[in-house]
């Protein structure tokens, strides 16, 4: 048995109107797409490629944030290699200072001389030693403090270094690189300026020159713990820059992973785009030719 459909000038016309309405949703959408520039511009629009898209984007402010915690511990190693080297000049210089005032031939105004050099030379490395860094003293730990040091040479902040001065929290400043990587950037006063024992040599320098052959051993394991510690610095540089460019290059992957998921191939749209036109075009023609209004269409 076989059932006859009738077809009427009204469905003709309903359906006509319909599949206009689909063209021109298609040709809307090819436009947004070109516009924007991305396959993606609801969720709706592909639910999948949205979820991908939001991993992406969470991945991509995560290493952001490593990226920026590595040039922050960059700018304060930086900012602390260069106060250590200063610091190490004016102990060399102190260090000469003291050889010359051990040569008999000087006298006691020589001495005085040296010794109010020497003077200017341990307020310099107390000034050195209460560097900031965005306000905040570089060598003073994690102690919420203005200074590291005080006039006389007091130490304000916290961290005086264990056995093991890179053992312990305390006193540790430290900036998350990578998943899991934390890499210490500061270091405290007493592991870099310790006790030279530059407090003593006004008295030695004019009252007991012979004694200064001790102040002199004393020094010189200052000098070595300064540039042991730069050492470390160095190191701990090396480090965070080879994390940072690391974090750069996975930021660069991550972006293209997301560009595949979202962004559109232009050639391709432009010509999609193009041929949906078409299409339409050629659906209005056809249409005008099929469809005649008839009285009762102007009536309404």
């Amino acid at each position: 048995m076989s059932t006859a459909f009738r077809i009427t000038q009204r469905s003709i016309h309903e359906r006509s109107l319909t599949n206009l309405s689909l063209n021109l949703e298609t040709m809307a959408r090819f436009q947004e797409r070109l516009s924007s520039g991305r396959l993606i511009n609801r969720p709706s629009d592909n639910p999948t490629g949205t979820v991908s898209a939001m991993q992406y984007r969470a991945d991509i402010r995560r290493v952001e944030q490593f990226s920026r915690n590595a040039v922050d511990g960059s700018n304060w190693l930086g900012v602390a290699d260069s106060t250590m080297q200063q610091v190490l000049t004016a102990t060399g210089r102190i260090r000469e200072l003291i050889l010359r005032a051990s040569n008999g031939s000087v006298d006691t105004d020589g001495r005085d001389a040296i010794a109010a050099e020497v003077d200017s030379l341990r307020q310099n490395i107390i000034d050195l030693a209460n560097t900031k860094f965005l306000d905040r003293p570089i060598f003073a730990g994690t102690e919420q403090t203005n200074l590291a040091y005080d006039a006389t040479g007091t130490y304000l902040g916290d961290g005086a270094p264990p056995v093991d001065p890179e053992a312990g929290p305390e006193g540790r400043v430290e900036r998350n690189v990578a998943p899991g990587v934390n890499v210490r950037v500061n270091l405290t006063g007493p592991e870099v300026f310790g006790d030279p024992a530059v407090g003593d040599l006004f008295a030695t320098l004019r009252t007991n020159p012979a004694n200064l052959s001790t102040d002199l051993q004393a020094l010189d394991v200052h000098i070595d713990t300064i540039e042991n510690q730069l050492a470390k610095l160095g190191a701990r540089h090396r480090q965070i820059e080879a994390m940072r460019q690391k974090a750069d290059d996975n930021i660069m992957l991550i972006k293209n992973g997301l560009s595949e998921v979202e962004d559109i191939d232009l050639p391709q749209t432009i010509v999609d785009l193009q041929l949906q036109e078409v299409a339409y075009r050629a659906a209005l023609d056809a249409t005008s030719r099929v469809i005649q209004p008839s009285l009762l269409d102007f009536l309404r």
